[in-house]
């Protein structure tokens, strides 16, 4: 999912924006292909024509509406070529590993899984928290599945960073930069 035109963070289309000199959505794509997973598509939108111009001929691509992660998914799940499971992403999850694709994939055998993160977790990292279940925050990892949602609970710091307004970026950067 990588549509974001990245108003609150004021720098740009919010997928090619950089972390570890690196673009965002380049960061998520590298994980997904060392991840088990056997096709990855790219979700775009209208309001970021620079992405779906960086994505192309590298990935397989679906164009979104450009009305939210909500309609975005939607019309991606509407697509003949994608069957569920179907893993999704955002592309604002830059310290996104192989490992945490390979586990939700795993943990999937149940049907659709939801990935969060402890809110605390993300207070004390001081990132944003933008939605939130109580006492955890979806982290924009996720298993879409016709069967019953389980919520897969992590306590990695790398799934609590999605990078929304400039003091996600910092954070982002300390963690890209520090060990793992």
């Amino acid at each position: 999912m990588c549509g974001g035109r990245g108003s609150r963070l004021r720098a740009g289309e919010k997928p090619l924006v950089e972390v570890g000199g690196e673009p965002m959505v380049d960061r998520v794509l590298a994980a997904l292909e060392l991840s088990q997973l056997e096709t990855i598509y790219a979700v775009t939108a209208p309001q970021a024509p620079r992405t779906a111009v960086h994505l192309d001929g590298r990935v397989r691509s679906i164009e979104g509406t450009g009305d939210g992660y909500v309609d975005d998914l939607g019309r991606a799940l509407e697509d003949p070529r994608i069957e569920p499971p179907t893993l999704t992403v955002v592309s604002d999850l830059p310290l996104l590993a192989d490992e945490h694709v390979d586990r939700t994939l795993d943990h999937h055998g149940s049907g659709a899984v939801t990935v969060c993160v402890p809110t605390a977790l993300k207070r004390a990292l001081g990132v944003s928290v933008d939605a939130t279940d109580g006492e955890l925050s979806p982290t924009g990892l996720n298993v879409v599945d016709d069967r019953e949602e389980t919520v897969r609970v992590s306590y990695d710091a790398r799934l609590a960073v999605n990078v929304n307004r400039p003091e996600d970026l910092s954070v982002a950067e300390e963690l890209a930069d520090g060990p793992e």
